[in-house]
């Protein structure tokens, strides 16, 4: 069995989706002695040209930031978290996820995996990519809708 260090944490904040997968790694990171890094993906408003049509779209980016960021904070919160970071970047779900797994020296990704749309996005579309490309090891924790 590997020995992780470093598990790269990847998070929806979908309400009742996080929960399962945050537990497998906190899991994870306590039996390892492992630090966690959470990565949480933002759609990126102005790549979709609504910042020309929308002037007050950077403001509604800075909110779901702030969103998310007290979201996270939530679940550190819950989950007893201690040596944690924390990033939320706006982007490609699976390459910054991929990235960031990179960057770290991540040893192991945990993510969700809820694929509701045909035989190849069994996974999901975003767990998908990560298994085939990611450098490191890859759990991807099955989430049932509640």
């Amino acid at each position: 069995m590997a020995d992780y260090k470093h598990i790269l944490l990847a998070v929806d904040l979908h309400e009742n989706f996080d929960d399962d997968v945050v537990t497998q790694a906190v899991k994870l990171a306590k039996e390892h002695a492992a630090k966690i890094t959470i990565v949480h993906v933002l759609e990126h408003l102005t790549a979709y040209g609504i910042a020309q049509a929308y002037p007050g779209a950077f403001e509604i980016e800075e909110s779901i930031r702030n969103e998310a960021t007290e979201t996270i904070q939530s679940l550190i919160d819950k989950h007893a978290i201690k040596d944690v970071d924390v990033i939320i970047e706006p982007g490609s779900p699976k390459m910054l996820i991929i990235d960031k797994a990179k960057e770290l020296n991540a040893d192991l990704i945990v993510l969700g995996s809820h694929g509701r749309h045909g035989l190849s996005l069994l996974l999901g579309s975003t767990a998908n990519a990560v298994l085939h490309h990611a450098p490191c090891d890859v759990l991807a924790v099955r989430v049932k809708e509640k």
